[in-house]
């Protein structure tokens, strides 16, 4: 899977055993500070940008934040890694009940179940997100970007909604922020992962896309480089741009020192995208990513820009 956001683990992070390791169903309950460290053992053998963005929150909210991307990255794995995807899919939906009755068996869940007290944190949200990972179980193909925006509005953009209040805002306008940023992050997700993706039989660029600059399914996955690649992927950067504007619009000042964290992760992703726009061959080379050093200034710049507001 691309990946759930923007906010969550890449698919080339999923690299501990322990942390994919099965359902939860065959894990016993935890006592809380165990369930939160267990989460933010998760969370720090990842090198995803998100986790950078942790240090820039407060420690209960730090802890409710890795809670979440746990959350996150065991359902992706779930989706990615298990034998029969489907019945591991279908025991988080399971727990996902446990821990709307307040009675969650997994580690993650029981973190998460306090997160979502403590933080009122919509399960709505937790729902959606599953149902994103559940459309990854059939590969299928998206015909229009409007049915490639559900997908992405479950598996990003709900993702973002659901950080809100962990974050500490109080607007309920910044869920335009959150959607729009949740959207702008899996579509430059979509556009690094396009050849990892078609490997595993996942295309996500929309088929009216692909039809509109020439280029076909079968040149994506033999990979051909060429002028109608270039076409397709400008088009498919300049789209991204276009939600990375929304989000950057849509920030209620009220709530604009409260995304610093979120802004971290604007600033990491669109230098990510600025890479594939210089060079849309590169999606079929190895694995695009932006260097720790840049990482950490745009993280330092994100807080300043932060501490600035009043």
């Amino acid at each position: 899977m691309t990946g759930t956001a923007n906010l969550v683990p890449d698919a080339a992070d999923r690299r501990d055993p322990v942390a994919s390791m099965g359902s939860p169903a065959r894990v016993s309950s935890a006592p809380l500070a165990a369930a939160y460290a267990e989460c933010e053992r998760i969370a720090r053998v990842s090198s995803s940008s998100f986790t950078l963005a942790f240090r820039l929150l407060p420690v209960e909210r730090r802890g409710a934040l890795a809670a979440l991307y746990a959350y996150c990255r065991m359902v992706d794995d779930a989706a990615d890694e298990s034998v029969d995807p489907a019945a591991a899919l279908a025991e988080w939906r399971a727990e996902l009940g446990r821990l709307r009755d307040g009675v969650p068996t997994h580690p993650v869940a029981v973190a998460l179940g306090d997160a979502v007290r403590r933080f009122a944190i919509p399960i709505a949200h937790l729902d959606e997100i599953l149902t994103g990972v559940e459309m990854d179980v059939v590969p299928r193909a998206y015909e229009t970007f409007d049915e490639l925006r559900v997908y992405c509005y479950h598996v990003a953009a709900a993702v973002g909604l659901a950080t809100l209040p962990i974050f500490g805002c109080r607007d309920l306008r910044s869920r335009a922020y959150a959607e729009a940023l949740g959207i702008a992050l899996q579509l430059t997700n979509i556009l690094r992962d396009v050849a990892e993706d078609a490997e595993r039989g996942r295309i996500y660029l929309p088929r009216e896309d692909l039809q509109r600059f020439g280029y076909s399914e079968r040149d994506l996955h033999t990979q051909v480089r060429n002028e109608a690649l270039h076409a397709l992927i400008g088009f498919e950067v300049e789209r991204a741009r276009d939600f990375y504007r929304v989000a950057r619009a849509s920030i209620v000042p009220r709530d604009r020192r409260a995304l610093v964290a979120a802004e971290g992760m604007r600033l990491v992703y669109q230098r990510l995208l600025a890479r594939i726009a210089a060079d849309p061959d590169a999606v079929f080379g190895p694995r695009l990513g932006v260097p720790k050093h840049e990482k950490a200034l745009c993280v330092l710049a994100a807080w300043l820009r932060g501490r600035s507001v009043r």
